[in-house]
């Protein structure tokens, strides 16, 4: 049974940072392309980040680019969002999810849709 569980989200003052973790299991998922997605109040779920299954590939949402970096250990089933200069607008449930739909690509995907599993999300509280 695929399992995705996501750790690491926190409060924070403006300008912080925090890593959030997604500890995957089950399935082939070395070879599902990778992503994180977040939801804050009253909004829809909106892409923050992707990484391709080889981590060949990269993909930012355009608010997070600079910021935020997407990278995965495959020997540990961990992916992870390292999140800088954080600021209240980033404040959200943040969710991980994985793809199968890009195996042969080795890309990414952006669009929620595409996505077979999610993880239950961490939350992220910025501070001003």
């Amino acid at each position: 049974q695929v399992q995705l569980v996501e750790s690491g989200g926190g409060l924070v003052q403006a300008g912080g940072s925090l890593r959030l973790s997604c500890a995957y299991s089950g399935g082939i998922l070395s070879k599902y392309a990778m992503a994180w997605f977040r939801q804050a109040p009253g909004k829809e779920r909106a892409f923050v980040a992707a990484i391709s299954w080889s981590g060949s590939s990269t993909d930012y949402e355009d608010s997070v680019k600079g910021r935020f970096t997407i990278a995965r250990d495959s020997a540990t089933r961990t992916v992870y969002l390292q999140m800088n200069s954080l600021k209240p607008e980033d404040t959200a449930l943040y969710y991980c999810a994985a793809t199968i739909g890009v195996y042969y690509s080795d890309s990414t995907t952006s669009s929620d849709d595409d996505y077979d599993y999610w993880g239950q999300g961490t939350q992220v509280t910025v501070s001003s």
